[in-house]
């Protein structure tokens, strides 16, 4: 992973006040507008998607809806599908959150795997 080389300089030009000294801008406090994090949002799709099958399919087991010839599956599909719903809902909640543009909630918190 490279680092991108980028150029710092100090604004010195003072307005109105006669004297050469740090001043600040607005620019500098602008904050540009954040990237979607689109692959991020694929990954917690997949991940949402996958979890809740699983979930669907331990809750089957569990019941005895499906047959008891594959019982001791249970537990584990019941465990990785809530270890994979979990991630992707949280991700998916915050870009749903962010893109209806609710305070707080922004595309910024979800990673972005360097898109």
């Amino acid at each position: 992973m490279s680092i991108p080389s980028v150029r710092y300089q100090k604004f010195t030009r003072a307005y109105g006040s006669g004297s050469e000294g740090d001043v600040y801008t607005a620019l500098q406090f602008k904050k540009s507008e954040p990237k979607v994090p689109w692959r991020a949002i694929g990954v917690a799709t997949v991940l949402f998607a996958v979890g809740s099958t699983l979930i669907i399919i331990g809750s089957l087991l569990l019941t005895g809806y499906i047959d008891a010839e594959y019982s001791d599956r249970t537990w584990p599909v019941l465990i990785l599908g809530i270890i994979t719903f979990l991630p992707g809902f949280y991700q998916l909640r915050i870009a749903y959150l962010a893109w209806m543009g609710y305070s707080g909630y922004s595309f910024d918190d979800i990673p972005d795997y360097n898109d």
